[in-house]
């Protein structure tokens, strides 16, 4: 007597997966959703860009990680990519790479939170400011919370049966890839957020759990190399996972450079606030510091309360 398919089998049979899905979501009516939800995204921003105009210069080159960002999310989610992605674990894990790993960190990048402030109305903005000092946030924003989240995420995701389930169901799809997305960017804005930070953590912390995300990371794409999920080719896995590898290491190579330019960036405003003599390598550039003042950059003041009581006030 033959096994019965495990859940999902040939996840990928569900190419046909327009006419199976029966649940409360299809599968045109999600991709007609996330892109509703992805055109929200754009427009928000640069609705907010317009109305903070007179609030001062707003770098371009933030917009443009804004919409890069989107565009990565959305190549991952629908188009080419994530149709292939239903009969190629290949395709997949390039959907992963977009959505879970590249996008996060564009978007983080783009400093929409900072966006949001300068363009809410006062009330709206102390509000948001107050949501974002809450315990809650402290949390939920920790980089050890978001290693858990997005490193553990991972592992359910590929070694249960989570993986076929996610291509048998539109639902668990759609929240798997929102589950991917949010922890990317919670991840990636606890170590190389740009936007205020009402609970900073030490440098020394951020480092360690980003060493330890990379571990997790690599071993993961090791295990799905000699595991592939259910449903999976050997050979299609393997690649896969091989690109699951070295495309992760390309994207976490990003990520130190940042986490080292961030932390050079605030020891030399700590130094020049503090009337600390730099370092010998660090006067270049102290005319155009202003330290005590939120740069239109975005960047964190060397006071993280600094800017946080001028929007209380």
């Amino acid at each position: 007597m033959a096994d019965p398919p495990c859940p999902g089998t040939r996840v990928m049979d569900h190419l046909n997966h327009g006419a199976a899905s029966s649940g409360p979501l299809s599968w045109p009516a999600s991709d007609v959703v996330i892109l509703v939800v992805l055109t929200a995204a754009a427009s928000g921003y640069g609705m907010a860009l317009w109305v903070a105009r007179e609030r001062g210069r707003w770098p371009v080159h933030r917009a443009l990680f804004w919409y890069l960002g989107l565009m990565a999310a959305g190549a991952g989610l629908v188009g080419p990519v994530a149709e292939a992605a239903h009969s190629s674990f290949t395709a997949h894990m390039t959907g992963h790479l977009l959505l879970g790993m590249i996008a996060p960190v564009l978007l983080v990048l783009a400093g929409p939170i900072t966006v949001g402030l300068r363009a809410l109305p006062v009330p709206a903005a102390k509000a948001l400011a107050r949501m974002l000092r809450s315990p809650l946030v402290r949390v939920a924003a920790h980089p050890v919370t978001a290693l858990v989240l997005n490193g553990g995420g991972l592992w359910a995701l590929y070694a249960t049966d989570l993986y076929p389930l996610m291509h048998a169901s539109p639902v668990i799809h759609a929240l798997v890839h929102a589950h991917i997305l949010l922890a990317g960017y919670v991840f990636a804005a606890s170590l190389v957020g740009v936007d205020p930070n009402p609970h900073p953590t030490s440098m020394r912390l951020r480092s360690a759990v980003l060493i330890v995300f990379i571990a997790v990371h690599s071993i993961l794409a090791k295990w799905l190399y000699a595991n592939p999920p259910a449903g999976v080719e050997e050979a299609d896995a393997r690649i896969g996972a091989q690109l699951m590898y070295y495309g992760g290491d390309a994207v976490d190579v990003m990520l130190i450079v940042l986490l080292f330019a961030g932390w050079y960036s605030a020891t030399w405003r700590r130094h020049s606030t503090d009337g600390v003599k730099p370092v010998r390598g660090l006067r270049r550039g102290a005319r155009s510091a202003s330290p005590r003042r939120p740069d239109a950059d975005g960047k964190e003041p060397a006071d993280p309360g600094y800017r946080w009581s001028r929007q209380e006030s």
